[in-house]
C-alpha cells in the first residue's frame, strides 16, 4: 500500500509507536461500523501517548481520541488525520492503600471489576457489565443499575494535548449525569484511582454474578450495539417513552430498535452509520410527537 503524504510524515516522526493506516473503525467500535482511519496510533504507555500529543501539537493537527469504542457512531467514510486508540495499550493495575485502587484507562471496566473483587473489594459491581474501557468510563461518568464512576472515582491523573500531565481530584473533575469536566478540557485520561470498601471477594462476585444474569436477561448483548442509545430524560425511562411511542423492533435499513431491550440502537448486520442516525433521529422525533420529551442521544457521533 502506497503511503500518503501524512501517513509517512507521522511514520517518520513515530518510528517507535505502533502505527495502522487505512484500518477500519468498524474493528474497533462495539457498533462494527466505521470506514477507514488515515493513521491509527497505539501508545503503549504515557511516555508513548505524550509523545504522539507533541508530535500532533508540532504539526497542528487535532488527534481523535478512541478507547474501546463501546459508545462511538463513526463515519462510513472513515477519518482523514490520526485516531489514538488506548484499549489494551494503556494498561496495568495495581493495588493502593485504603481500599484504593489505580487503573490505566486502556484497561476495560469488567477487568478492574474483577480485579478489585480478587483484592477483596466492593463498590465496582455496576461497572462489571459495562463493556468500554476506565478512560471512556471515567471520561463520561459511566453508569448502570444505580452505581456510577463518580460515587467510587478518588482522584484521575489526565494529559492534555500538549502531553502535560496532571491529576485531578473528585470535585475537580465536575461529574454530572453522563458528563465530566474533561468533555470541556478536551484532555485524556491516564489513570484513575477508585475508593472501594473492604469485603469478602466471593460475596463481590456473586452481586457481579446477579447483575450479569440480569443484563443478559434483559439487553440484547447477541448483537452490535453501543450500550444505551439515548440519554436518560427528566422524569422518565428512554425506553419506556420509545416503546409507549411504539417504536420497539422499529428498524431502518439494518438499524433497528432492539426487540428486546427498547433502549438500545443494534446493528442487524452490515448498518450503516447513515442507517444508524437516521435512525435515532427518527426514533426521537417520533418520541417527542408522541410524548413531548425530545430524546438526546447518549452514543457519540463522530
Amino acid at each position: 500500500m502506497e503511503l500518503t503524504p501524512f501517513q509517512r510524515r507521522i511514520a517518520e516522526k513515530l518510528p517507535h509507536i505502533q502505527l495502522r493506516f487505512q484500518e477500519m473503525l468498524s474493528k474497533h467500535t462495539s457498533f462494527r461500523i466505521g470506514g477507514p482511519a488515515e493513521v491509527m496510533a497505539f501508545p503503549g504507555n504515557e511516555t508513548e501517548l505524550s509523545d504522539i500529543l507533541s508530535m500532533s501539537k508540532e504539526l497542528d493537527i487535532k488527534p481523535v481520541i478512541l478507547g474501546a469504542g463501546t459508545n462511538v457512531l463513526a463515519p462510513d467514510e472513515g477519518l482523514c488525520g490520526l485516531v489514538v486508540c488506548l484499549k489494551d495499550c494503556m494498561n496495568g493495575m495495581e493495588a493502593e492503600p485504603d481500599s484504593c485502587i489505580r487503573v490505566m484507562s486502556g484497561v476495560t471496566m469488567s477487568r478492574a471489576a474483577v480485579f478489585a473483587a480478587n483484592q477483596g473489594l466492593s463498590g465496582m459491581e455496576f461497572a462489571h457489565g459495562i463493556p468500554g474501557t476506565v478512560g471512556g468510563g471515567v471520561y463520561m461518568n459511566a453508569g448502570a443499575y444505580g452505581g456510577e464512576i463518580s460515587q467510587i472515582c478518588k482522584q484521575v491523573t489526565v494529559m492534555n494535548l500538549q502531553g502535560d500531565i496532571r491529576t485531578l481530584s473528585k470535585e475537580e473533575m465536575g461529574f454530572g449525569y453522563r458528563h465530566s469536566v474533561l468533555e470541556e478540557s478536551g484532555e485524556i485520561v491516564v489513570s484513575a484511582v477508585f475508593a472501594l470498601t473492604p469485603d469478602s471477594p466471593e460475596e463481590v462476585k456473586a452481586r457481579m454474578k446477579v447483575l450479569q444474569m440480569k443484563r443478559s436477561a434483559s439487553q440484547p448483548l447477541d448483537l452490535p450495539s453501543a450500550g444505551s442509545a439515548f440519554k436518560r430524560p427528566a422524569g422518565g425511562y428512554a425506553a419506556a417513552l420509545i416503546e409507549q411511542a411504539g417504536l420497539k423492533g422499529f428498524r431502518i435499513g439494518n438499524a433497528a430498535i432492539s426487540d428486546k431491550h427498547a433502549g438500545f440502537a443494534v446493528n442487524l448486520g452490515g448498518a450503516t452509520a447513515g442507517e444508524m442516525k437516521e435512525l435515532l433521529q427518527t426514533v426521537s422525533q417520533r418520541v417527542f410527537e408522541a410524548s413531548g420529551i425530545r430524546l438526546e442521544p447518549e452514543i457519540r457521533i463522530w
